[in-house]
């Protein structure tokens, strides 16, 4: 059986931070809280998503204990060069949903707007989307009761 080589993890990499990314979340599923649900690995989707904002920060890293990035995975370092290791940070605004409760994100490829849509509008509804794009990434997290005194920040590291 072939292998998947690091500078072929690299080659999608760069295919994929050449896409625009969104990071949709939703309200997911509230029985969540009790009892905790593991995200399905065949998801196209977010159980009930209520929006999504393009990305604000794509830089590629490695891994490295010492360095500047951090998440609940590990330390990396952002790298000048391409790598299969890919940092991308969405910042969500006060105003976003300001009484929901977040329980799911997910980050998407290819995300559409409908022709309509002004371009560069920060954050877009379900009914902005002429396509949703690929869901790349998923994630179930503990509610997170939004605030409109609060601008939500998630950050990942894709390994690719």
């Amino acid at each position: 059986m072939a292998i998947l080589t690091t500078s072929g993890r690299t080659a999608i990499a760069l295919a994929v931070a050449a896409q625009p990314l969104h990071l949709a979340w939703g309200t997911g599923d509230p029985a969540w809280d009790a009892t905790p649900v593991p995200e399905p690995t065949d998801a196209t989707a977010l159980v009930a998503e209520l929006g999504r904002h393009a990305v604000d920060v794509q830089k590629y890293c490695t891994p490295d204990p010492a360095g500047d990035i951090t998440v609940p995975e590990g330390r990396y370092r952002t790298s000048p060069t391409p790598t299969n290791h890919l940092y991308v940070q969405f910042n969500f605004d006060y105003a976003d949903e300001p009484t929901a409760v977040i329980r799911e994100v997910g980050v998407f490829l290819g995300t559409a707007p409908k022709p309509a849509v002004p371009a560069g509008k920060g954050y877009l509804l379900p009914a902005d989307l002429d396509s949703p794009g690929v869901l790349l990434a998923l994630q179930r997290v503990p509610a997170i009761p939004r605030s409109s005194a609060t601008r939500q920040s998630f950050e990942f590291v894709l390994e690719l």
